[in-house]
């Protein structure tokens, strides 16, 4: 399993660095979801795992394992087998295998959408024919609402959630915590946001200094997986780092907005 790692962190960087992207392609039948299923609050992918590990051997097949929970499947599913937190109840190689696969093959439908439609759709906003978008303020605006709620991910998921509160912080409810991920999947994000912003327009001087400081912050932060929210000095690093990601936001909705002349839309974490 060891050597399975090395391939494993190199697709969830990849991910992170595209995972932002939560409209098109990655929208369709839930096939974000079945890249990465996170937060999962009441752990059904580690229910749905021990079911498939110790029951038919046929539900792991290529047929029939895209029928199977997102939340078994994935990153997050490779995670809890590759860096299992305590010991699996059977052979974890045929669902590894398994999940690979289908991992694969998720991905595969996603950049094959993108490269074969879904970017000549967004290229032609505004031409005959083009229903999706009606002009280019539309593109624009879909992008930038990306860059925000990718922000407000980190706020609210990334760091929210193993902060909890102060009281009762939960450094377990972090983000790849098995792996040791936390922070490198936060410093990931960042960088890829930021380089989005660079793709839309180079006239948002302070979002770009707001963009520095917070990748800065996270960079000299040493709490890979942020188990230091449990001691008050801990803790307060990782609140000066909320509250500059918390400004970059501010910073963005009020600089980058304008900037491409729209507000922020709908997006695919807002839910019905």
């Amino acid at each position: 399993i060891d050597a399975l790692k090395p391939a494993f962190n190199a697709a969830f960087d990849a991910w992170v660095g595209v995972q932002h992207v939560r409209f098109g392609p990655v929208e369709q039948d839930g096939l974000g979801l079945s890249i990465e299923f996170w937060p999962d609050p009441k752990g059904s992918g580690a229910k749905a795992q021990r079911a498939l590990l110790l029951g038919d051997p046929a539900a792991l097949l290529p047929e029939n394992f895209p029928e199977q929970s997102v939340a078994a499947r994935g990153l997050s599913g490779l995670e809890r087998l590759l860096y299992p937190a305590d010991p699996l109840p059977a052979d974890p190689c045929p669902l590894i295998r398994a999940t690979a696969d289908d991992l694969a093959r998720v991905t595969r439908i996603v950049n094959d959408a993108w490269v074969s439609g879904y970017a000549e759709t967004m290229l032609t906003a505004g031409q005959a024919g083009n229903s999706t978008y009606l002009d280019q303020a539309e593109v624009r605006q879909v992008l930038f609402t990306q860059v925000i709620a990718g922000l407000e991910f980190a706020l609210d998921n990334r760091l929210g959630r193993p902060l909890g509160s102060f009281d009762t912080p939960r450094p377990e409810r972090a983000e790849s915590v098995a792996s040791g991920r936390s922070l490198t999947n936060l410093r990931l994000s960042l960088r890829a946001l930021r380089a989005m912003v660079e793709t839309l327009t180079p006239d948002v001087p302070k979002t770009y200094a707001a963009f520095d400081h917070a990748i800065d912050l996270a960079d000299t932060l040493e709490d890979p997986v942020f188990s230091g929210v449990a001691t008050p000095q801990g803790r307060l690093k990782v609140e000066i780092l909320q509250q500059a990601i918390i400004a970059l936001r501010d910073t963005a909705l009020a600089e980058l907005g304008p900037a491409l002349k729209v507000g922020i839309g709908f997006n695919a974490a807002d839910g019905d």
